[in-house]
């Protein structure tokens, strides 16, 4: 299906790390508004629910297995290092900007984080990112707030808002926030609250300002406590079995929002001959969900089997992975991330596009949102 005959702005808010429990718990008038109006729904999260995975799923409107990208990090087994997925280079498959483009039609990236400009902001007009934006934007609409703050997020929605009242010529707005108040307060929490009220308002005046726009909202995970961590490698090591790698779907480079744990692993064997005796291990940890090999995996989540472990390890709801000084550590009260089958559950609205939708049925993923735009 094709959306290019009709001649409507579109606004695509990703938010980050908004979970349905956030929205079951906060009134959000504008946004109940939007989904009473329009096509709602809960859907799942793409796998690893983490953010890079999830937000070019959203832009390119496919999965892993299409795009490329299979965590916020990447072992390369031909040169033996480890690195961020945070290059264009490794898309197999154009984002939303590339698609209006080709049909004539600019768009604007506007981000808190510099990792999505690297990634997704080939064919945008207009690319920002509120960790480090450009002076004239600064100069403009004050200084954005740092990067681990909720406030950092009303900037980028009032530059959105500006955006829609000033430059009617952009047809496309990808906004994506940071979810690092998500990281830091539960949905019950005062301020949790105070943050969905004020982004609620602000995607209300966005709505207000440009009644001519469809606005296509999601999220790329949710977000759960989580009481434990494990150093897969040190673990196995300490239990006499070692393996050439293993990685935290979630590694980034943001690390005071998670630590650089997160709820999906992968494992590199230094022979194929090892998956059993490292498949059991692994299961005996505790809080150990399932372990997959690369196969399974790439099958069952729609990964791409060159970018993922031999071995895909799963926690529980309360378990994630990552770099430790030693092979576990009880995790602080409170500590909160993501990366697991447990943050799947996401919101989405669609709401004021004047084309033909696909089906209700259509939309079960967070990837299907706006993957029939411009195609």
């Amino acid at each position: 299906m094709s959306s290019s005959p009709v001649q409507q702005r579109i606004v695509i808010g990703m938010i980050d790390g908004f979970g349905v429990d956030y929205m079951d718990a906060q009134p959000m008038p504008s946004l109940r508004h939007m989904a009473a109006a329009g096509l709602t729904g809960n859907v799942q999260a793409i796998m690893p629910t983490v953010t890079n995975v999830n937000n070019v799923s959203i832009s390119c409107g496919a999965l892993p297995s299409e795009h490329g990208l299979t965590g916020n990090s990447y072992y390369n087994e031909r040169t033996g290092e480890a690195d961020y997925m945070e290059s264009a280079d490794f898309l197999l498959r154009p984002t939303i900007s590339q698609r209006a483009a080709k049909h004539g039609v600019k768009s604007a990236l506007l981000t808190c984080k510099k990792k999505t400009i690297n990634l997704l902001a080939r064919g945008a007009d207009v690319a920002i990112a509120a960790e480090d934006p450009p002076a004239e934007f600064v100069a403009r609409y004050g200084a954005p707030a740092n990067i681990y703050s909720r406030e950092i997020n009303y900037w980028l929605w009032q530059v959105a808002i500006d955006l829609l009242k000033t430059r009617p010529d952009i047809g496309v707005i990808y906004v994506h926030i940071t979810d690092y108040p998500m990281h830091m307060w539960a949905p019950d929490r005062r301020e949790s609250q105070e943050h969905l009220a004020r982004l609620d308002t602000l995607i209300g005046e966005a709505a207000e300002t440009a009644p001519d726009a469809a606005f296509f909202l999601t999220a790329d995970h949710g977000m759960s406590y989580k009481k434990r961590c494990w150093d897969l490698d040190k673990a196995l090591g300490a239990r006499g079995t070692h393996v050439r790698f293993a990685l935290s779907a979630e590694k980034d480079r943001y690390v005071k929002h998670h630590r650089t744990f997160g709820g999906t692993a992968y494992v590199w064997l230094n022979s194929p001959g090892d998956a059993g005796t490292v498949t059991e291990r692994i299961r005996n940890l505790e809080g150990i969900e399932n372990v997959l090999t690369r196969d399974e995996a790439a099958r069952a989540f729609g990964l791409m089997p060159e970018r993922i472990g031999e071995l895909v390890v799963l926690g529980d709801k309360d378990t994630v992975f990552g770099e430790l000084a030693g092979d576990s550590e009880v995790l602080e009260v409170g500590y909160r991330s993501h990366g697991s089958l447990h943050e799947s559950d996401v919101p989405l609205v669609v709401y004021n596009y004047r084309g033909a939708l696909p089906p209700r049925a259509a939309f079960t993923r967070n990837a299907d949102a706006a993957s029939f735009l411009f195609r």
